[in-house]
């Protein structure tokens, strides 16, 4: 299911999430030239955190500084295109209700977090193998938005394309439960079979969602806007 539109409007122009989008997009950029140079040595690296590291893993930055870096790095144009067209739609609503400060603070937390929670599942369950390959992406800071969403609008309706080219709207509760519960499974069976993950870090989708969920209410400022067409009673 592809994610298009949602129907919930915001205050103001969303200029963290924008901005987030164009430093993404900067950075695989950046990354073309470079035939994997930069992501080999700018990635975020489980071992880093707990070793030890493989011989063809251990020319990168520190974890402290990799974990950030590799939230902005990406393997193809497909990866990166995914990722920010999930930002698009479901982070504008977020930010509009934590504010730019606290949005921009929630999302580089719940990429730690995602980040974190890979390494713990990587560690204890795949070796030092998976634990030498290295983690990019901005799908575990972007799964906190989705559990922020989730939270804040679940009533929301997502235009989604269902098969591919049939455009329905579905409830945030629906598309976004769907989509929790397809990363948990998948966590779980990467768990159990370490090599059939497609290099998905699944466990870091879990790992962002969770917190975003659980940590929204302490980053909320205001209540989100009601859907176009749509009016609170008094």
């Amino acid at each position: 299911m592809l994610p298009l539109f949602d129907n919930i409007p915001t205050r103001r122009l969303a200029i963290v999430t924008y901005g987030l989008i164009v430093a993404n997009f900067v950075a695989w950029l950046w990354e073309l030239g470079s035939r994997g140079a930069r992501i080999d040595h700018y990635a975020f690296y489980p071992c880093a955190v707990s070793g030890p590291c493989i011989a063809a893993a251990r020319d990168h930055v520190p974890w402290e500084e990799g974990v950030f870096s590799g939230m902005f790095l990406h393997t193809s144009w497909l990866h990166v295109l995914g990722n920010m067209l999930f930002l698009f739609i479901f982070g504008n609503n977020v930010e509009d209700v934590m504010g730019r400060l606290g949005y921009l603070v929630f999302y580089l937390t719940s990429g730690i977090v995602a980040a974190l929670a890979q390494t713990w599942v990587t560690l204890h369950y795949a070796g030092a193998g998976a634990a030498s390959i290295p983690t990019v992406g901005a799908s575990g800071a972007i799964a906190g938005v989705l559990g922020a969403y989730l939270v804040l609008l679940p009533h929301a309706r997502v235009v989604t394309l269902v098969f591919g080219f049939i455009p329905l709207p579905i409830s945030a509760f629906v598309f976004l439960g769907f989509w929790f519960v397809f990363q948990l499974w998948q966590s779980g069976f990467s768990m159990t079979h370490p090599g059939s993950g497609g290099g998905v870090a699944f466990a870091a989708h879990v790992g962002g969602f969770v917190f975003g969920a659980l940590a929204v209410k302490v980053f909320q400022r205001r209540t989100p806007l009601p859907a176009r067409g749509h009016r609170r009673r008094r």
